[in-house]
């Protein structure tokens, strides 16, 4: 026998999620731009394939970032993923043997036990092949449900986990998570029934088999079993494509395309709507969010994601973020949170139509130099920041140009975060031109939010783009200038846009282990907190505010040091109206303890006499 009417359900809910699945993925490719439908193509044929099926390895079934960051997180989530998948090949497997190798019916594996009634006579059984399979299914079950043994828990104890707080759920979310905590249950019992009457099975179905024979009349429960573990697989399969378990398959399709080179665009579009469909909502993205202290918890990235996922997102929900990054440095899929945000900002905000004529423009330097300074508009509003900046370079001996001297234009990323691209784009033109007028080969910043646009969104032709730490660390390093040691402890603080928007952590501690002693602080580098007066949120108050930069500082001072450091003039100026701790730039503490080299006071005495 090869079929029964139970399958009925599961079987008829495979193939609707199969059907749904291909028309949803076939629509988003078809919305793609034809150049990234070429991309998505040729990356089957290109020495990419074999990467990116390694991360689908790693990442889908064993999900390795999410193990990094919660060991018990990363655990449960493998042992569903990997688990189920190493059940059906197996199952498959093991279907062949019984069928002499022929192709079964999808529904076949997956119920094998009750169309196959093996007995089990001895204990080394488990040496025969059919044994070894018994023992090996039973094995992979008990596997997946200490899974579910980890995710009920989870439900009732999420701090044992390390999570303040878990995600709420919407009615496809319940259903689906629902049938998909019973599916495994069922199939143990269902299996455990059929062992009882049959004496069959592997060590866990036949030793419960044996236990619920003893008081249960298997024989009229054996077959109910097997149409409800039928059943809750149809409805799992059902509700999948509207559920947070799209992300299953559609995890893996963001891995090829994101190794395929496509990129999300200005505005949300096809690979947009594959990144929301790739959330696992696992929630790990909440407690990372600075907003929560604000009180502000319902902004947070996985439920902006569920909300444009059901076209529910509003100015409010997708406007309350800082943009510090700190949910995407914790995504175990790394779903690019903040261009979705971006993305939902200028679909909603009013767009502004300025062409930006009427700014000055700025003057060619008379003089050629190879270094041109931006100070950018919190560096004019930091003085003593672009002060310091100008002394180091006169100190070394650096030919410079200062572009924005008498007063500067907009990097245009804060028009870029508020979804005003194409006003940001007029911006960044008439910026290029500037920049690219002085000549230069190395532009210098103090900003991070200027430095990571200059990278990311400029074509400066290649101009080096160096924020001011950087440039400070390679001047140290060639001896241009000294660094005289101080007896005070500091901590570093690592600003949003240079450490987890660029990648920049070693070089301002580098040059800051030079002068002081450098105190650890608990959250530094990638997670780092932002400071709160991030220009990316919207709609915060002062207040609130306040009370993340509060919040920030607290963590920074637990170590009671004698100066906050930091490489970024918003974060300086917004820390240093907290606690009363001395807030420096690193550019700052580098003017007051810098020397001349012995090498470039040789060679200015020699360039003096040679005037002379």
């Amino acid at each position: 026998m090869t079929f029964d009417l139970f399958v009925i359900p599961f079987f008829g809910g495979l193939l609707f999620m199969i059907i749904v699945l291909f028309l949803k993925y076939s629509r988003w490719i078809a919305m793609m731009d034809a150049s990234d439908r070429v991309k998505a193509g040729m990356a089957f044929f290109s020495a990419s394939l074999p990467v990116t099926i390694r991360e689908i390895f790693w990442e889908s079934l064993l999900h390795r970032r999410m193990f990094k960051k919660n060991p018990l997180l990363g655990f449960m989530h493998m042992s569903f993923a990997l688990g189920w998948l190493l059940l059906i090949l197996m199952g498959n497997l093991e279907s062949r043997i019984y069928s002499g190798g022929h192709i079964n019916p999808p529904y076949y594996p997956i119920f094998l036990k009750f169309f196959i009634h093996d007995k089990r006579v001895l204990p080394f059984e488990i040496f025969t092949l059919p044994g070894f399979f018994r023992f090996t299914m039973d094995l992979l079950l008990l596997f997946v449900l200490s899974g579910l043994g980890l995710a009920l828990f989870k439900r009732a104890r999420s701090k044992w986990f390390g999570l303040k707080r878990t995600t709420r759920h919407n009615s496809f979310d319940k259903w689906a998570i629902i049938s998909l905590w019973l599916i495994f249950p069922l199939r143990l019992l269902a299996e455990s029934f059929t062992a009882g009457i049959y004496q069959g099975g592997g060590f866990l179905t036949n030793s419960l088999g044996h236990i619920f024979a003893a008081f249960l009349p298997l024989k009229y429960l054996v077959y109910p079993s097997w149409w409800a573990y039928s059943s809750m697989l149809g409805i799992f399969f059902i509700t999948l494509p509207w559920s947070r378990f799209m992300h299953i398959p559609t995890e893996i399709v963001l891995i090829f395309l994101r190794n395929a080179g496509i990129e999300q665009g200005k505005y949300p579009g096809s690979f947009s709507q594959i990144e929301l469909r790739a959330c696992p909502r696992c929630g790990v993205c909440i407690d990372v969010c600075q907003m929560n202290e604000a009180g502000l918890t319902g902004s947070s990235a996985v439920y902006l994601i569920r909300s444009l996922r059901e076209k529910q997102a509003g100015v409010f929900l997708h406007s309350n973020c800082m943009m510090c990054g700190r949910c995407l440095e914790a995504c175990p899929v790394g779903i690019d949170t903040l261009g979705l945000r971006v993305g939902a900002r200028g679909v909603d905000n009013r767009q502004i139509e300025a062409d930006f004529t009427y700014l000055a423009k700025q003057p060619v330097p008379a003089t050629k130099a190879d270094v041109v300074y931006f100070a950018g508009c919190m560096g004019h509003l930091t003085p003593g920041v672009k002060n310091a900046m100008i002394k180091i370079f006169e100190r070394a001996g650096i030919d410079f140009n200062f572009l924005d001297e008498d007063g500067s234009i907009c990097c245009g990323r804060p028009l870029k975060l508020a979804g005003m691209q194409t006003a940001a784009s007029k911006l960044i033109t008439e910026n290029t031109k500037a920049i690219l007028g002085t000549k230069a080969k190395i532009l210098v910043t103090s900003c991070p939010i200027c430095y990571k646009i200059f990278n990311t969104d400029y074509n400066l032709n290649g101009m080096q783009v160096m924020h001011h730490s950087v440039y400070i660390d390679t001047l140290v390093k060639e001896g241009k200038i000294v660094l005289e040691p101080a007896a005070f402890r500091a901590v570093y603080h690592d600003p949003c846009e240079l450490g987890r928007g660029s990648g920049i952590y070693e070089q301002p501690r580098n040059v800051l282990k030079q002068i002081a002693e450098v105190a650890d602080v608990a959250q530094d580098r990638e997670n780092s907190l932002c400071c709160g007066g991030s220009i990316g949120d919207l709609a915060m108050s002062a207040v609130q505010r306040n009370i993340i930069r509060d919040g920030a500082l607290s963590i920074l001072c637990e170590s009671n040091p004698d100066m906050l450091v930091t490489a970024c003039p918003l974060c300086k100026k917004t820390l240093d109206t907290g606690n009363g701790l001395i807030v420096k730039d690193i550019a700052e503490i580098v003017a007051d303890r810098m020397t001349v080299s012995i090498k470039q006071t040789v060679s200015r005495s020699l360039a003096g006499q040679m005037s002379v």
